[in-house]
């Protein structure tokens, strides 16, 4: 057991030491706060900023359709097309909408000239406003009163109750469910890839610089084996954990710094956004209701109130950390059984398909998480890491959750013991040629 925790701490200290692993552990954390910092940012540096359009109306349709706003200022022009066109780098607009005159009753054509390529935001916002002017004339010419017509229109609010075994209720949200489960699987999906290939990558350096044959001297393969699986799920537990923490504390800092900025009203209010989100998994939705005023903040509480996030966090260090040492084992086998990452091609795809298939069964699993195929999927061991972190945020039976546990762990304990017969014969065996044949063989024998 000392030998395997010093192969842990070798694995662990030599990667942590590592130029890449400092650099992606700052830079993660800035990317993913970059996610939610930048688009408020954008549109708060947009909402300022005011463009001038000018307007050649033949028709004489659109009269008072293009009124000044926050964002847009129009301007009428009295000039042939023709000069407005030659004159338009000179007049300082942003672009010019030209309506021409048609034969028909309703214009419904229009052309936007510019000096530069306007924005998708600009086109579509004056794209509105002559539809909305066209359906108004149309609606009038029909006899129909709009006024009437909107008070037809119906919005239906649709609330969702989930009801336990016992009878009580709880709001819940399939969008946010949905959101939840998917991320959750996908940070999943592409860590058990990474780490999975460092371990494999690390198996072939020591076996190719024949630095293996040193320590075998003194640990027995297997030992060596899972010492380096260990190390390198410790390294990948300790980025996630220092992404989280990271990720949080700039976003905390970038709102609090520019609160004004983003249009923050007061500190006791960011104060009481805080609070909200420290208490969002112990209080009732009530008392978030009351203790915030703004309904639009109070809806994002609620919200946030019906994610079970001692569940969702415990669940996903349990089926990361074991779908990581299942799959891990069978990546250092892998690395054990070739001489360079070439000769991996041929191995990979068996190993690597449930994984894939898992993200593709992902999608119809979010429509239907208490199928059939949602079942299966969510106990066989090679898919459930994925599949399970989908179905847990829509609410999963305890018999379930045990019996894909138990299958998991009892996986990861029959692939590190495949692996380890696989591992202890390739890892000293050179130049030669392996396939699916041979592999069978070191399995049966076991030496």
């Amino acid at each position: 057991m000392n030998k395997i925790l010093l192969i842990i701490q070798r694995e662990y200290l030599i990667r942590v030491k590592k130029r890449s692993f400092i650099i992606m552990t700052i830079l993660g954390p800035i990317l993913m706060a970059s996610l939610m910092i930048v688009p408020v940012y954008l549109a708060q540096m947009q909402s300022g900023d005011t463009k001038d359009i000018a307007i050649i109306d033949e028709s004489g349709i659109y009269d008072n359709t293009f009124r000044d706003s926050e964002n847009y200022k129009y301007s009428q022009l009295d000039l042939p097309i023709d000069e407005a066109k030659d004159k338009l780098p000179e007049l300082d607009y942003y672009a010019l909408l030209y309506i021409p005159e048609t034969k028909v009753i309703l214009p419904e054509n229009a052309v936007v000239y510019s000096n530069n390529q306007i924005t998708l935001e600009v086109k579509s916002h004056l794209k509105g406003l002559m539809e909305k002017r066209i359906e108004d004339l149309k609606l009038k010419a029909s006899g129909i009163d709009k006024e009437t017509l909107i008070s037809t229109q119906a919005n239906i609010n649709l609330s969702t109750i989930k009801l336990d075994e016992s009878g009580d209720e709880e709001k819940s949200f399939a969008e946010v469910a949905m959101a939840v489960g998917f991320f959750s699987a996908l940070v999943i999906y592409f860590f058990i890839f990474i780490f999975g290939a460092q371990v494999m990558r690390g198996v072939i350096e020591e076996k190719t610089n024949r630095i293996v044959e040193v320590i075998v001297s003194s640990v027995k393969p297997f030992q060596l084996m899972m010492g380096k699986i260990l190390g390198i799920a410790m390294v990948g537990l300790t980025q996630i954990l220092l992404w989280v923490i990271l990720t949080f504390g700039i976003y905390t800092v970038f709102t609090t710094i520019y609160a004004d900025t983003l249009n923050v009203k007061n500190t006791q209010e960011l104060m009481m956004q805080q609070q909200g989100i420290s208490s969002a998994m112990g209080a009732s939705q009530e008392q978030i209701t009351e203790q915030v005023s703004n309904p639009q903040v109070a809806k994002v509480f609620e919200i946030i109130g019906s994610i079970n996030f001692a569940l969702i966090i415990g669940s996903f260090l349990f089926f990361f950390l074991f779908g990581y040492l299942m799959y891990s084992a069978l990546f250092a086998a892998i690395g054990s059984a070739v001489d360079n990452e070439t000769d991996t091609q041929q191995f990979m795809l068996p190993v690597t398909a449930p994984l894939i298939l898992a993200i593709i069964v992902a999608q119809f699993v979010v429509q239907n998480p208490e199928g059939p195929l949602a079942f299966w999927f969510s106990i066989i061991p090679f898919t459930s890491p994925i599949v399970m972190m989908i179905r847990i945020p829509f609410g999963v039976p305890v018999l379930d959750m045990a019996l894909a546990m138990f299958l998991l762990v009892a996986g990861f304990i029959f692939t590190t013991w495949l692996a380890g017969k696989i591992y202890r014969t390739g890892i000293l065996m050179y130049g030669k040629k392996i396939d699916y044949k041979e592999l069978w063989k070191w399995i049966r024998h076991g030496s």
